[in-house]
């Protein structure tokens, strides 16, 4: 397993020694002579592993080491302090300020490969399990039929998004977009017809949408869209182009049958609660269908 390495130290043979060894084993050096040196080569180059010298000018090993674990972006980088002196106490200490491990010089060879090694492993993993958390973040946000939010993330972004508002006196845009006679999608064609459908008409309301909004299912053939920063008109105009957009062109089933598919739309404008935004945006959506559907109706 093999990464970049940063050495961080002020004695030049040291550097060189490290360099030498580290390369034999195949990983990647890069130097720095100071604390404040390492700092800027770790936003620099991302190491994978830092041996960071304790006594060093500019900013000491342990001084270094607080700024890094105060770093977001830095933290979680192992670092071995590589260190001449053999109090307990000061080991203790640097352990206890976020330190990996330590290497007393003068090191072995064979010692300082498996410190680093152990160092790598410990860093491929926070990445693995870093990397595995997000993935279930993002499964437990997205609908898994047509691959756009669910209605758990549009709820917290909903709420967000007003609180927002609020602070900055801005309004935004709640849209239900819902499937015109999808049960005879269903009846006529089966459900795998109707999951197409489903899925087409989330492509196409997700093109239509612009890149600051979301747009996500909120349950069965219903879709929620939340505008950012949008007037009343320009809710609007939003609406009436998500329906255009379902309307324009017949949908392809995978028999190569071709279906018309329509949307009603309601929506409404505000900063009131996320319950009452949703709401009044149901009501007029209520109104659209009323109103004889494959139209817009505002709260």
């Amino acid at each position: 397993m093999n990464g970049t390495i940063l050495v961080a130290d002020d004695s030049m043979v040291v550097r060189a020694v490290l360099r030498r060894q580290l390369e034999t084993d195949g990983h990647t050096v890069v130097e720095a002579v100071n604390g404040a040196e390492a700092i800027d080569a770790c936003r620099e180059y991302h190491p994978d592993v830092i041996l960071l010298d304790v006594e060093m000018p500019v900013l000491d090993g342990h001084a270094t080491l607080e700024r890094l674990k105060a770093d977001p972006q830095l933290k979680d980088i192992p670092v071995v302090f590589l260190t001449g002196r053999v109090d307990t106490a000061d080991v203790v200490n640097g352990l206890r300020l976020g330190a990996h491990d330590y290497l007393r010089k003068p090191f072995e060879a064979n010692e300082l490969m498996a410190r680093v090694s152990a160092a790598l492993r410990t860093k491929w993993l926070q990445d693995e399990l870093r990397t595995r958390n997000a993935e279930l973040d993002r499964v437990a946000r997205i609908d898994m039929l047509t691959n756009i939010y669910n209605r758990r993330h549009l709820d917290e972004h909903l709420r967000s998004v007003i609180s927002a508002a609020r602070r900055h006196d801005r309004t935004i845009g709640v849209l239900i977009v819902d499937i015109d006679h999808f049960k005879n999608v269903n009846d006529e064609h089966g459900h795998l017809a109707g999951d197409a459908v489903l899925r087409e008409v989330a492509v196409r309301l997700a093109q239509a949408m612009r890149t600051e909004d979301a747009l996500g299912r909120w349950g069965g053939e219903e879709f929620l869209a939340v505008l950012t920063d949008t007037p009343p008109e320009g809710v609007r105009v939003m609406a009436e182009r998500l329906r255009q957009v379902i309307a324009a062109a017949p949908f392809t089933l995978d028999d190569g049958s071709q279906i018309r598919v329509t949307v009603s739309v309601g929506h409404a404008s505000g900063t009131e609660d996320a319950e009452v935004l949703v709401h009044r945006a149901d009501d007029a959506l209520y109104v659209a269908k009323a109103e004889g559907r494959n139209r817009v109706a505002a709260a």
